[in-house]
Parts: C-alpha cells; sequence; structure tokens
C-alpha cells in the first residue's frame, strides 16, 4: 500500500498561485493512477485533476487552463501547480491514489484507494 502526505496550501490574494505537494511512501506513485480532490465547505468533494503517466492528465472543466498537476519519480511526489487562483478554488485539497483497473470510473472518489489528510488553501479576495 501506499501513504501521502500532501502539504503546501496556505492563503493567497486571488491571482496569485500555490504549489500542493503529495509526497509518497510505502510505493511509488507510478504504479497508481494519482489525482487531487477538493472540498469546499458545506459543498461535496469534487475532482480537480488526474494522472495516469507522466503524458495522461486531465482536468475539471473549472481548473482546466490553470491547474497543472505532474510528478517527480525520483522524489516519489505528485504536485499541483494552482495558478490565476480564485475565491472559488478555497477548499481542503486531497490526494489520492488508485489502483490502475479497467472499468474505474478515476472522476469519482470511490475509484481511490488511498487518501491524504487534506491540505487547506485559502484564497482571499
Amino acid at each position: 500500500q501506499v501513504h501521502l502526505v500532501e502539504s503546501g496550501g496556505g492563503l493567497v490574494q486571488a491571482g496569485g498561485s500555490l504549489r500542493l505537494s503529495c509526497a509518497a511512501s510505502g510505493r511509488a506513485f507510478s504504479d497508481y493512477a494519482m489525482a487531487w480532490f477538493r472540498q469546499a465547505p458545506g459543498k461535496d468533494r469534487e475532482f480537480v485533476a488526474i494522472m495516469w503517466n507522466a503524458n495522461s492528465t486531465n482536468y475539471a472543466a473549472s481548473v482546466k487552463g490553470r491547474f497543472t498537476i505532474s510528478g517527480d519519480n525520483a522524489k516519489n511526489t505528485v504536485y499541483l501547480q494552482m495558478n490565476s487562483l480564485k475565491p472559488d478554488d478555497t477548499a481542503v485539497y486531497y490526494c489520492a491514489a488508485g489502483e490502475k483497473y479497467a472499468g474505474r470510473n478515476y472522476y469519482s472518489q470511490s475509484a481511490y484507494d488511498y487518501w491524504g489528510q487534506g491540505t487547506q488553501a485559502t484564497v482571499s479576495s
């Protein structure tokens, strides 16, 4: 199994940037489909970005063009670079790892087997 620890959250003004990190241990993150989800106060947890491998990523429409998911195999760490942040991006951000099985809906949190504890990102207007 893999253990995930997020970091990098904080308070930033609208238009600013944050880079979230998800450090994996126990197994290589490249063994999994890696994703970021977020949960705003009073709302359901929602999909943000997914990386099946270095050349295959996808994003929620609300963040496409502003957020980038990437990974560093040497550091066994996945990142979420968030640019042009908006107050609506305020949420707890979670890193998740899912075993690669055919037929899974990786845009749903039910596809993920391991989760980090979350990191808070707050965007002020």
